[in-house]
């Protein structure tokens, strides 16, 4: 396991905030040298603690619909199910799960008939599938994008 302390996760909330941050602004912000935010963010980089990727927002493209859906499978096909739902370009989340249900996904659309039609006639057709439950999402409140390094893992400065 990684060891981070305060400032590094100081570092990461920043990037949340706004991961076109300068290593210059960050280390304004936090009052440190520019040099320790670049050393640090190396390191964070490193240990894969963090990772730079866009995040599209979906409703800017008219995909204003979400939905998840818990598929219950036969057992021996789960993850044969799981890879094939990694294919579609309308689900942004796939996940096995331990529960009621076998595989999680999530669905971005543009209507909840386009959500439906998907549902009923691509996961409910699809080779080892028993059974949907699928909830569209009115609206999200925190994505995993926003999760940051809890306080309690951080190491104390020394």
């Amino acid at each position: 396991m990684s060891k981070v302390d305060i400032i590094d996760k100081k570092i990461v909330d920043l990037l949340i905030e706004d991961g076109r941050l300068s290593c210059s602004e960050i280390a304004r912000r936090l009052g440190i040298s520019e040099r320790s935010v670049r050393y640090r963010l190396e390191k964070l980089f490193e240990r894969e603690i963090i990772r730079v990727r866009a995040i599209v927002n979906p409703k800017s493209l008219g995909f204003g619909v979400v939905a998840d859906v818990m598929v219950e499978v036969e057992a021996d096909c789960i993850q044969e199910v799981a890879r094939k739902m990694t294919e579609y370009s309308c689900i942004s989340y796939v996940a096995y799960a331990i529960g009621e249900t076998d595989v999680s996904v999530q669905i971005i659309a543009r209507s909840n008939e386009e959500v439906y039609q998907f549902v009923t006639e691509v996961i409910g057709k699809t080779p080892g599938v028993r059974k949907t439950v699928t909830s569209i999402v009115p609206a999200v409140l925190k994505d995993v994008y926003q999760w940051s390094i809890p306080l309690e893992v951080c190491e104390p400065r020394e």
